[in-house]
């Protein structure tokens, strides 16, 4: 049975607009308690231990469900995923602004990030309602936004949280989560479920949580639990097990959640792994900046700003993406999505390894953040048009939620890594260990040399191949025509 075809809408504008719109506030909505950290404790009554999932919780959820809201998006219709992402969206932004304890938070820290799904989905979508001409350079603009949303909202909330209530954040987020589904109601058309009539993979995303949730749960609090302790080690071992027991489930199940056999053919397995490090390449800077920016002049190498300086430094990276997100669009109309991902690799290599020389002033922060953030751009950009120029138009979704997981599982492992880092290498003022200088250029230079490794897989991605049928041709069509690297 051939693949459905595409329902092209006559205002692709608004839609881009609208969904870059959503992954933006997704993004906000992440970044939102950054400025809170220092004070949550203090705030929801608590220990700085139990504030600590605050952060955890969204990330563990948001792991979850992408992968099975984009499988249901392929099943029930994307955009009425859409439009039910939005709705825990709001709901735990309100439940936020009105929480006065722990727990109340982290249930809508956890709403949150079940709503996360809403840039794959929104990628996904693009191909249904977008013009050829105008596909490469929308998937650049909505996946980039999550980088844009997350190096806009930080100053955005620092300025907030400084000068008004910090529930103001919350209701914020809820108005914003709000138009949203507004926008989405109003501007982005219905088309057919690529995937109607399969059935829902309810094992598989039960096995695929279970081991998911074991895996970032050890990755992200393994270094305050110890990573030798049992509790860790016990759920890496549980991990192992239920990704293993998940993996031989989807290859003999009908209709899986995530149709492995696509995913191991080489051209969207080496995009996946290459995200896992283009991820992690991201977090180096996302971790290392802002806190080389606010450490105190003393050290030597801190700079001495406030949290809301800092924020504002960083954010022209994120206008950066907006600005690099069309012309990556174009250089994939132009060479084709492996080449843009190449050189947007190659970018964020260039931006760590520049840091060591610029680090030393704000204005050498801010550039390396510029230069950091247009190779994460491209690469954002490239990923998920070589993924679906790799998979049926059923699977559009489903696979795009797939490799949104592996960079999420990229900045999980980053975030432990250079986390180890910089608690290992550290320095003492004033009776205070904090991280020190080489233990800062040391991260960068860890990034850097990731963002090389991302660059290496990348470059051997095989190039797209026609093929007989109906299906794997409809996923082709619209791929842009592959240049040597």
């Amino acid at each position: 049975m051939g693949a459905p075809a595409p329902h092209v809408t006559a205002r692709p504008g608004a839609v881009i607009a609208t969904l870059a719109f959503a992954g933006t506030t997704a993004a906000i909505m992440q970044t939102l308690v950054t400025p809170l950290i220092a004070e949550l404790p203090q705030i929801l009554h608590t220990s700085s231990s139990n504030a600590a999932w605050v952060i955890t919780v969204t990330l563990l959820v948001a792991a979850v469900c992408v992968p099975v809201v984009g499988r249901l998006g392929d099943l029930v219709g994307k955009r009425r995923m859409l439009l039910a992402c939005s709705v825990p969206l709001i709901a735990g932004s309100v439940v936020c602004a009105l929480a006065s304890d722990v727990v109340t938070m982290i249930v809508g820290r956890g709403l949150q990030g079940m709503g996360m799904g809403m840039v794959p989905l929104g990628i996904a979508l693009l191909r249904d309602v977008v013009p050829t001409e105008k596909l490469s350079g929308s998937i650049a603009l909505v996946s980039a936004s999550m980088g844009i949303g997350g190096a806009i909202g930080l100053p955005l909330a620092a300025a907030v949280a400084q000068y008004a209530d910090w529930r103001v954040l919350f209701w914020g987020s809820a108005v914003l989560a709000a138009g949203v589904a507004v926008l989405i109601f109003l501007l982005v058309p219905d088309v057919p479920a690529g995937a109607k009539g399969q059935r829902f993979d309810l094992p598989g995303a039960i096995g695929l949580g279970v081991g998911l949730v074991s895996l970032l749960l050890a990755v992200s609090k393994g270094a305050d639990w110890g990573w030798a302790s049992g509790a860790t080690l016990g759920l890496f071992a549980l991990a192992v097990v239920a990704l293993l027991a998940w993996g031989v489930w989807e290859v003999r199940t009908t209709d899986p959640l995530v149709d492995l056999r696509t995913t191991a053919r080489p051209r969207v397995l080496l995009t996946n792994v290459a995200s896992v490090f283009v991820g992690f390449g991201m977090y180096a800077s996302m971790l290392v900046m802002p806190q080389l920016l606010q450490f105190p002049e003393a050290t030597g190498y801190g700079l001495g700003q406030s949290m809301l300086a800092a924020g504002l430094w960083i954010a022209p990276g994120g206008l950066m993406m907006m600005l690099v997100s069309p012309l990556g669009g174009k250089l994939t109309n132009a060479r084709g999505p492996k080449f843009t991902l190449v050189c947007g690799a190659l970018v964020l290599a260039a931006g760590y390894f520049a840091s060591m020389a610029l680090i030393g002033s704000a204005w050498g922060v801010m550039l390396v953040t510029v230069i950091t953030s247009s190779g994460v751009g491209l690469a954002y950009g490239a990923m998920p048009a070589l993924i679906m120029s790799s998979v049926p138009i059923t699977e559009t979704a489903a696979a795009n939620g797939f490799n949104t997981l592996m960079r999420s599982l990229g900045t999980s492992i980053g975030s432990a890594v250079i986390g180890v880092i910089l608690s290992q290498m550290t320095t003492t003022l004033g009776g205070h260990t904090l991280a020190s200088e080489s233990g800062f250029r040391t991260a960068l230079l860890v990034g850097g040399g990731l963002a090389l490794v991302s660059a290496a897989i990348a470059a051997v991605i095989p190039g797209a191949r026609p093929t007989t049928s109906d299906e794997d041709g409809a996923a082709l069509a619209a791929a842009p025509a592959e240049t040597t690297v």
